[in-house]
């Protein structure tokens, strides 16, 4: 089993930043990939980055991927990172962190049911 605790959630206007953070624990030599997800009110939860944890190669999702977003690892902490500057209202939803045991690919942020293990999300707002 693996245990993922999100946080760095918060209130911020357009144009500001913040650092979210996830410590896993537990079973972490058996993850091989880690994801942040987040979901806005009344929509379906979106996949935002990938990493993985071997080689540490990234993905961003088309809604990030030409912004300042930058995921990010420190294994020696078991800890997955998200900075996010520049924020929009748009960006405002729950953002989850997650992890699987199965390899990173294009197509793992396309559906969040390829992570089997979940954080209970942090709250990002930003206001206009």
């Amino acid at each position: 089993q693996v245990q993922l605790v999100e946080s760095g959630g918060g209130s911020v206007q357009a144009g500001g930043s913040l650092r979210l953070s996830c410590v896993a624990s537990g079973n972490t030599d058996s993850i091989y990939c880690m994801a942040w997800f987040r979901q806005a009110p009344e929509k379906e939860r979106e996949g935002v980055a990938y990493i993985s944890t071997r080689d540490s190669t990234t993905y961003y999702s088309d809604s990030v991927k030409d912004r300042q977003f930058t995921i990010s690892q420190d294994n020696a902490k078991n800890t997955l990172n998200l900075e996010m500057n520049s924020l929009k209202p748009e960006d405002t939803a729950k953002y989850y962190c997650a992890a699987t045991w199965g390899r990173c690919g294009w197509w793992s942020l396309g559906n969040p049911s390829n992570f089997p293990y979940w954080g209970q999300g942090t709250q990002v707002t930003v206001s206009s």
